[in-house]
């Protein structure tokens, strides 16, 4: 692949423009479906934790084309046993999955994968820092994929990820993220809407999810007798370097959503945050590596501010939705969650019943994002429709570590800057196996290393 190291964000942006343009004529020798045999597109699950396990469920549940559930794959026996016993009683004659097409270990996602044909579909819902290794294999065997988001969780990984993505569009294959944010027909008609100035020009955009810990960004010391490696993977929303943390895997769908309603991405993000006293219920310390509260604001190259608050603290005031302000009016984007509906519009800049303009209705039977997602992949793999989200998710990714980069080092973070980022936070997960150490280690006193805001430069640990 070129290398993308030394790109600005001008560069950057006009380079994949052009490939952009050009990916429609890509490939187009592929057979759109494989399935003529048997009228079934098969699937693989890597990673059979919650949010792999709904993935897959939705896999299933497509109306257009009978798919089957043919392999599993994770590091974790009991998450894989957990998971299929659950889809086998919800779907059981989609899941032909019997004990030699279930894999354990760092190289099941390869096993996993050579059990499908060209075409069909491979789902990673694995920690995120995995994502471009499995992507990799899958562009080699020509499979069309729904990855999970975070796609990435620093600079060098989303260099990797925009090379392959690359790669991916000169293959034809049909990638989706879970951004599903984009997905929602709620949020695609407050998008359009807006990019056609419903309210003027945007000026600025807020967003918040302030709740209590949540997945498993918050972990205590490891008694498990579990190796070290494992349990930061079992932990992974705990750890910067498998998932990007709690900023990442969790605030990135608004940030990606507000982006979206601005038609933009921003070029530099200045932000706050710091570890509090959280315990659990028996006074023991949590050692994870997230900050407990985060305050970003990104700047756009106009001016635009864009405010991302979140808190994973109990006892606190919750918030979880997101706003547009703009020069002739206002919009609720997601009333609640990552893309609640519905969206509305008003004619002043307070949220108020009496000055609403228009709110958003979902056709009937597209009301369920994470649902429509997985539609909208299998009708384009149908219909041989240009259909790729892996740079887009990628850029979404590294906005996300934007903001939680500044707010760890303590610097304003520019897009630039993190893109030609040389601080990769794991650099040999291609290499893991069950014996190897974990890419961060405890220290004398069983803590983790923590952020530490203008102490480590440009690193963020």
């Amino acid at each position: 692949m070129k290398d993308t190291s030394k790109k600005t964000r001008r560069e950057f942006l006009k380079d994949t423009g052009k490939l952009a343009a050009a990916s429609a004529l890509a490939g187009v020798a592929l057979p759109h479906v494989h399935a003529a045999e048997d009228n079934t597109l098969r699937v693989v699950l890597i990673g059979c934790g919650g949010r792999g396990t709904g993935a897959a469920a939705n896999a299933m549940s497509v109306k257009r084309i009978p798919v089957k559930l043919v392999a599993m794959a994770d590091i974790f026996e009991d998450r894989l046993s957990s998971s299929y016993n659950g889809l086998k009683r919800r779907f059981r004659n989609q899941v032909d999955v019997p004990p030699e097409r279930r894999f354990i270990g760092f190289d099941a996602y390869k096993k996993a994968m050579n059990c499908l044909r060209k075409g069909d579909v491979a789902i990673f819902t694995t920690p995120p820092a995995f994502r471009w290794v499995h992507f990799t294999y899958a562009i080699e065997k020509g499979l069309n994929v729904f990855m999970e988001k975070p796609v990435t969780v620093d600079g060098p990984t989303t260099r990797r990820m925009l090379g392959l993505a690359k790669k991916s569009r000169e293959k034809n294959m049909k990638v989706g993220v879970g951004l599903m944010s984009r997905h929602s027909r709620h949020l695609q008609q407050l998008a359009d809407k807006l990019h056609n100035g419903a309210i003027g020009d945007i000026i600025l955009m807020r967003g918040y999810r302030m709740s209590g810990p949540v997945g498993s960004a918050f972990t205590l010391p490891n008694t498990t007798g579990m190796p070290d490696l494992l349990y930061q993977i079992r932990r992974f929303h705990s750890f910067i370097w498998a998932s990007g943390g709690c900023f990442n895997d969790f605030y990135i769908h608004i940030v990606d959503h507000l982006c979206w309603m601005k038609n933009a991405w921003p070029v530099s993000a200045i932000a706050l945050g710091g570890k509090h006293y959280k315990k659990n219920p028996d006074g023991v310390a949590y050692i994870d590596q997230n900050f407990d509260s985060y305050s970003v604001e990104y700047t756009f190259a106009d001016g635009t501010k864009m405010l991302m608050d979140g808190r994973c603290m109990t006892r606190c005031h919750n918030e979880y939705h997101s706003y547009a302000h703009g020069s002739r009016g206002s919009a609720i984007v997601s009333k609640n969650g990552d893309c609640g509906s519905p969206s509305s519009l008003f004619k002043g800049q307070s949220p108020e019943r009496s000055g609403m303009t228009w709110r958003s209705r979902a056709p009937r039977g597209q009301e369920n994002p994470y649902q429509n997602e997985w539609d909208d992949l299998v009708d384009a793999i149908l219909d041989d429709k240009p259909y790729n989200e892996a740079e887009r998710g990628a850029i979404a990714s590294m906005i996300s570590s934007m903001g939680r980069m500044s707010a760890h080092t303590g610097q304003l973070i520019t897009y630039d800057h993190i893109l030609n980022s040389p601080h990769e936070l794991a650099s040999n997960v291609d290499k893991l196996t069950m014996d190897s150490p974990p890419p961060v280690q405890k220290g004398p006193d069983g803590r983790y290393p923590v952020p530490m805001p203008g102490m480590k430069g440009d690193k963020e640990y």
